[in-house]
């Protein structure tokens, strides 16, 4: 994530922000530059903005902007859909009538947006589901008792859909969730980045050239799924060395699985590097066998950057990430260990979002699948 500030006053602006905390001038998150502005309204009811790269430009605040503080984006003048780029994909929102189900909304479209940054920083396409039902994205929220016998909703994708229960949004809820399921790391924006890499897998990887060299390294995803899943569950989880070879734990459940968590650790990765970079994060050891950091070189528009030297750079900074969690008496930020053989899979999804197109993905029907078996109980 970029460092933003306001456009008036200077004042540090945080991608959430919809006043400045300074000068308190209305902010909102501008998708067509990338950036956080300052917006001032017209006589026709219009924003415009006193940024000088926003010049001759007039927007309308997303629909979800003043309904309950949704939304902190803005939409062109010239896009007839009331909701922003991000919100627009919301298919189903959870039922605001339930108490706290309108902040759990928030919390949920929250990362979603961070997601829908990093997908544009890689310039990755993303079509809706209006503009294509069949190989477009959509997202829903739902709960266990929106179903018709109150069954488990399962977080997951299916056919561009992903679904994620609303009661993810629940911190508490979350991490029983998380200790259930033997998990060190369990977040809402990694729930996006893990389903998102199944979408991408239909669009990418599926029936193209990068099969053959996605088999050889994840697997042949056409070992049956459910099975695998029942199999994982069933025996207690991933075996003994599974470090050795994957990401995480649930990355030994089915190739597909692997994919989706090695992809989710490569947006960890390339929105964490921006952030450090933007905050000018460098490290000078005062020992030789600490790691060190000169400066972090970001990934640009035309995706150039080497694999090598992302991977070089993130290494030091897990180490500052989790050392000051420590000194705060939090678990490590970054609870993962990075093989070989997983890193091997990290450059086989860099050299994927390297090759993507960038305007339109070709139509293809994707499988269907839920990513996500139900927690015990």
């Amino acid at each position: 994530m970029k460092a933003f500030h306001c456009d008036h006053c200077g004042n540090l602006a945080f991608f959430e922000n919809t006043r400045c905390t300074n000068c308190h001038r209305l902010l909102a998150y501008l998708p067509d530059l990338t950036a956080m502005a300052s917006l001032e309204q017209a006589a026709d009811g219009t924003w415009t903005s006193p940024w000088s790269r926003a010049a001759g430009r007039a927007y309308r605040l997303c629909q979800n902007y003043n309904a309950q503080g949704i939304c902190n984006w803005a939409i062109p003048v010239g896009d007839s859909n009331p909701l922003c780029s991000s919100c627009r994909l919301t298919q189903l929102i959870p039922n605001l009538s339930r108490p706290g189900s309108v902040e759990r909304w928030q919390r949920l479209e929250a990362p979603k947006r961070r997601l829908m940054y990093g997908l544009a920083q890689l310039r990755l396409p993303v079509m809706s589901k209006a503009e294509d039902p069949e190989a477009g994205l959509a997202f829903q929220f739902c709960a266990d008792e929106d179903t018709a016998d109150a069954t488990p909703t399962l977080t997951g994708h299916d056919a561009g859909l992903i679904t994620v229960n609303v009661a993810e949004a629940d911190d508490p809820e979350r991490e029983r969730r998380r200790v259930q399921l033997h998990e060190p790391y369990r977040t809402l924006l990694g729930h996006f980045r893990h389903e998102i890499g199944h979408y991408y897998w239909d669009r990418l990887i599926r029936d193209s050239a990068q099969l053959a060299g996605f088999r050889a390294l994840f697997g042949d995803e056409r070992i049956d799924y459910a099975q695998a899943l029942r199999e994982y569950y069933g025996n207690g989880g991933a075996p003994p060395d599974w470090q050795q070879r994957f990401v995480s734990a649930y990355a030994t459940t089915h190739p597909w699985e692997d994919w989706a968590e090695t992809w989710a650790h490569y947006l960890h990765i390339i929105d964490t590097l921006e952030t450090a970079a933007a905050c000018g994060l460098s490290l000078r050891p005062r020992h030789d066998n600490e790691p060190a950091l000169d400066h972090i070189v970001l990934q640009t528009a035309d995706r150039s950057v080497a694999f090598d030297q992302l991977i070089a750079d993130w290494f030091p900074v897990t180490y500052v990430l989790n050392n000051l969690n420590r000194g705060m008496g939090l678990p490590d930020a970054y609870p993962f260990i990075l093989s070989a053989a997983a890193i091997e899979k990290l450059r086989f999804v860099h050299d994927v979002v390297a090759a993507a197109p960038r305007a339109s993905i070709e139509a293809q029907a994707p499988v269907p699948r839920s990513s996500e078996t139900a927690a015990p109980a």
